[in-house]
């Protein structure tokens, strides 16, 4: 066996490998005896992580599949923007009612506008108005033109005196 290898270095060497070339052992077709050639020729086999460059034919390849790729998921995105703006238009009156009850639930009450009457009194100089259900809804001080509007006060007592 030893006398093998050294057989096939000594037939190795004859063929002038150069320290470095870019290739060894091309000119073997056959690859199991071109790996076999390289094994017995090597110094040492370590397991080696590295860049294999690509054939024209599977560049080639790549870009179709890579242009491909391209346009679906541009076709998809485009899908996605149109379901977006579906689901905003669903989303926006939803959100306004969130919007409403959350001011709602924080506030304690809802900003309403509806009729309202007003009274002034004229002893407290105050001014108040109320809504339909009698509620005061807010109360003043009366203006100063609110005041001189009635030159004889008529006292209502809220009865058909």
């Amino acid at each position: 066996m030893e006398y093998l290898h050294r057989l096939i270095l000594t037939a190795a060497r004859q063929v002038k490998i150069k320290f470095m070339d870019i290739q060894i052992g091309k000119d073997i077709e056959n690859r199991e005896r071109r790996i076999d050639f390289l094994k017995t020729n090597c110094d040492a086999i370590e397991k080696k992580g590295y860049m294999k460059q690509f054939t024209p034919g599977q560049l080639q390849q790549m870009k179709e599949h890579l242009s491909e790729t391209a346009i679906e998921i541009n076709d998809l995105l485009e899908e996605k923007k149109e379901m977006m703006a579906v689901f905003k238009e669903k989303l926006k009156p939803l959100t306004e009612e969130k919007k409403e009850l959350l001011s709602g639930l924080k506030n304690k009450a809802r900003y309403t506008s509806e009729e309202c009457y007003k009274f002034i009194d004229t002893d407290a100089r105050e001014v108040g108005f109320y809504n339909e259900d009698g509620e005061l809804i807010e109360s003043r001080p009366a203006y100063a033109d609110e005041l001189q509007r009635r030159i004889f006060p008529i006292g209502k007592t809220g009865t058909n005196d």
